[in-house]
């Protein structure tokens, strides 16, 4: 049995704690969902057994909606997909990501019967599904779902009553996890983990989840003594606590009262103005400042989905020159631009500029993460690759060991971004060897292969191997 336990957790509700001291890095529960989906804007892009992303996929040649990798993963997924096949075939396409994972659950419970482990440590019947606090615009879009779920609930099926089926969606909808193709963070699908679903929110955890292959896995971000609470954080750290509390009341029906939201810890290097000699922006400023950041991160967000990188630079260039007199290194407007002009950079190829850029939004991230972040340790190491491709060879060293200490933590080793890191890590530590060694050489052997051209040493051409 895992080493967890449920409690009493005051007017959180139920919550778990650990039964022993757990150590930074360990797997305190590992589960499998007990249902999940892919998303609807990624159906035909990502694998509905394993969930990453997939160049051709194959696809299901029975309802022709759901893709995998090759036919190994196509019958791993068949004893789920089998009633899913048939019911999307009956009424001659999909329903949305919201109105299939409840199907799914559905016919998983009258599989199991709602246990699908001893492990197990709750029912779907027993968790919260926040019906009677929802706005009416809410459960009015709920109430069309569900009008959806009945029109591709297949006839053969046991009937399921409508109360029941709305308060699965409610459960889903505040309780669902969304998983990421385990190379990033962008979400592929959405999935029920009843165990984790137990587990409450902390705006500083001391958890993280990550998808490793087949299953979620909790980890203890650093010494969890027993009988301690477990928390994770629903929502990105980086908002102030105001708009974080909004999101947490808006999204999962509860006041965050977590000591980084009661005591404001961070607001103020979120919201940071630049002092120079004593000197600070009048409010005025900073108001026009923030305005015009708003209006121009919507500009900038609809240029880069247009794929007109070119103009993305420019607005993020013309916004960067009105913040930095004005805002901190650590304002969450200024750092927001700043991602984005080094990740579109990168993907320009113009590696130098972007690695200015990602240094900068490092320097605020690390002011303001806490020091075991998945965010953060993701960011150090694209930053460690746009170093590394601009030749700032030390650096990206340095950046990857550093993204490398985080990621062993909230990722583990053997998941698929910390294998990568690791090769990275081995790959530029070779490098820097060759750099301290002799500068000049690594410089001509870089050059050489990136451009194409033939390896030259002491005048005589290297014939490659």
């Amino acid at each position: 049995m895992d080493p967890v336990e449920v409690f009493a957790a005051g007017e959180k509700g139920r919550g778990l704690r650990v039964t022993k001291e757990m150590s930074a890095g360990e797997v305190v529960f590992a589960e499998a969902s007990f249902a999940a989906v892919v998303l609807d804007s990624l159906s035909l892009q990502v694998c509905h057994s394993c969930f990453r992303r997939k160049v051709n996929p194959h696809r299901c040649a029975q309802c022709k909606f759901a893709h995998y990798c090759d036919r190994t993963c196509q019958r791993a997924a068949w004893d789920e997909h089998k009633q899913e096949c048939s019911a999307i075939k009956q009424i001659g396409k999909a329903p949305n990501e919201n109105v299939r994972l409840v199907a799914r659950i559905l016919w998983r419970i009258q599989k199991d019967t709602g246990l699908v482990s001893d492990a197990q440590l709750t029912t779907l019947d027993l968790l919260q599904d926040h019906l009677s606090q929802m706005s009416s615009e809410d459960l009015k879009e709920l109430k069309v779902d569900v009008q959806h779920f009945y029109n591709y609930w297949p006839k053969k099926s046991k009937p399921v009553g409508e109360d029941y089926v709305t308060h699965l969606f409610g459960v889903m909808n505040c309780n669902g996890f969304r998983l990421s193709d385990q190379r990033g963070p962008q979400a592929v699908g959405v999935g029920l983990f009843p165990n984790l679903c137990l587990v409450n929110h902390d705006c500083w955890p001391n958890c993280s989840v990550i998808l490793n292959p087949g299953r979620i896995e909790l980890r203890a971000l650093g010494k969890i003594s027993e009988g301690e609470e477990l928390t994770i954080s629903y929502v990105d750290f980086l908002n102030v606590s105001k708009d974080r509390q909004q999101l947490l009341k808006k999204q999962y029906y509860f006041d965050c009262k977590c000591e980084h939201c009661s005591s404001g810890i961070k607001d103020e290097l979120m919201t940071a103005v630049r002092d120079t000699d004593g000197h600070k922006p009048s409010a005025d400023v900073v108001k026009a400042v923030t305005d015009f950041s708003l209006q121009a991160v919507v500009k900038i967000e609809e240029a880069r989905t247009e794929g007109n990188f070119h103009e993305v630079v420019k607005l993020c260039r013309e916004c960067l020159e009105k913040q930095d007199p004005v805002f901190g290194d650590t304002n969450l407007h200024l750092l927001h631009v700043l991602s984005i002009a080094s990740e579109v950079l990168s993907l320009m190829h113009q590696s130098s500029e972007a690695a200015g850029y990602a240094q900068r939004v490092l320097d605020g991230y690390t002011k303001l993460y806490p020091p075991y972040n998945a965010q953060l340790g993701m960011t150090l190491m694209r930053a460690g690759v746009t170093h590394w491709h601009a030749g700032l060879i030390e650096t990206a060293h340095s950046l990857v060991c550093r993204a490398y200490a985080i990621l062993i933590i909230t990722h583990g080793a053997h998941h698929p971004v910390t294998k990568d890191l690791e090769a990275m890590r081995t790959q530029t530590e070779m490098e820097l060897r060759l750099f301290k060694q002799n500068e000049s050489v690594y410089r001509s052997t870089r050059e050489a292969v990136l451009s194409d051209k033939p390896l030259m040493m002491s005048g005589e051409q290297i014939k490659a191997t």
